[in-house]
């Protein structure tokens, strides 16, 4: 038995995530031993799970590589102030009763009607200043987006004093809370009536995207959805899926992310979904993040604009059944 078998799979995944990024020189080893420490919940527990992924005790420290851009470098940057869009801060209610945080971007001119919505799921940091660019990005595009902060019952990302602690938070806290707090939001947005709600779309990215995955299962009100590098759904539930689903994966043979990706396509394959798998060359994990150092302009770029083709293609309140699309 593995001692990551005491671990579900979504703190296998960042686990995981964790040690790469330290073996590149992106963490530190105190911050890496510290984000698997707050996971594991003990020092023997995190030195016996870190040990079996080849991390030594008396191993060198790896040179961290240069900063990370504290600014976004992305051309698809839109500042909070950009007057294509309108920003705001929204709450409502979860299932369980909770308070609900969420971003909320929206385009400036309505003139066209109510405008599609998409739901964007965060990394495991949390709702930053990075996810919420990205919902302005899709507001300026004519979406309204609502990035909800699934850290609201400890009141807020902000609100969590030690940062290393938030992918614990997220990845202990059972997936299906975090489909069913986006299930809240377009149960939020069908009473408000902002949005066409024949056009609900989602994404995310990174533990993001393992939600977003997991969330294609289980709500049907999606007609489409763009997973950006996850871990993959439970495969028993993957004929559930009713959305049009585009994957977003780099090629890099080291990224956990791919990790069970051939038997998701089989899955989708075997279960008629429309979908497909988009693989992006020379690049690593969380390549889309343009305030990270795996930031590729270009190919987050394609991707971008593949995922707005995506959208635009599924996101139609009139669309016909769609049909199954093979893997690429």
């Amino acid at each position: 038995m593995s001692p990551l078998d005491n671990l579900n799979p979504m703190q296998q995944y960042l686990v995981h995530e964790f040690v790469e990024d330290y073996e590149d020189g992106l963490l530190s080893r105190r911050d890496m031993v510290s984000r698997v420490l707050h996971i594991t919940g003990g020092v023997a527990a995190a030195a016996t799970v870190l040990t079996s992924l080849g991390v030594q005790a008396s191993s060198a420290h790896v040179a961290m590589r240069q900063q990370a851009p504290s600014e976004p470098q992305s051309p698809n940057t839109v500042p909070e102030n950009d007057d294509r869009v309108f920003v705001t801060n929204v709450t409502f209610a979860g299932a369980d009763g909770a308070s609900l945080r969420a971003y909320q971007a929206s385009p400036a001119d309505t003139s066209a009607g109510p405008p599609a919505l998409i739901l964007v799921c965060h990394e495991n940091r949390g709702l930053t200043e990075h996810i919420k660019d990205v919902a302005r990005r899709y507001a300026a595009e004519g979406y309204l987006a609502c990035a909800i902060d699934l850290l609201s019952r400890e009141g807020g990302t902000d609100a969590v004093e030690d940062p290393a602690e938030v992918p614990a938070i997220l990845s202990e806290t059972d997936p299906n809370q975090h489909v069913a707090d986006f299930q809240s939001a377009i149960t939020h947005y069908g009473v408000s009536g902002e949005v066409d709600m024949d056009r609900i779309g989602m994404t995310g990215f990174c533990f993001g995207g393992g939600i977003t995955w997991r969330s294609s299962t289980q709500i049907a009100e999606l007609k489409a959805a763009v997973p950006y590098y996850g871990p993959p759904p439970p495969l028993e539930d993957v004929p559930n899926i009713q959305a049009a689903v585009l994957g977003v994966y780099s090629d890099d043979p080291d990224d956990f992310a791919n990790n069970g990706r051939d038997e998701l396509v089989a899955a989708l394959e075997a279960a008629g979904i429309t979908f497909q798998i988009n693989i992006y060359p020379d690049t690593q994990h969380a390549f889309h993040n343009d305030t990270g150092q795996r930031y590729n302009e270009e190919q987050s770029i394609a991707a971008w604009n593949d995922t707005l083709a995506w959208f635009s293609q599924y996101l139609v309140s009139d669309s016909a059944t769609p049909v199954a699309t093979p893997a690429s």
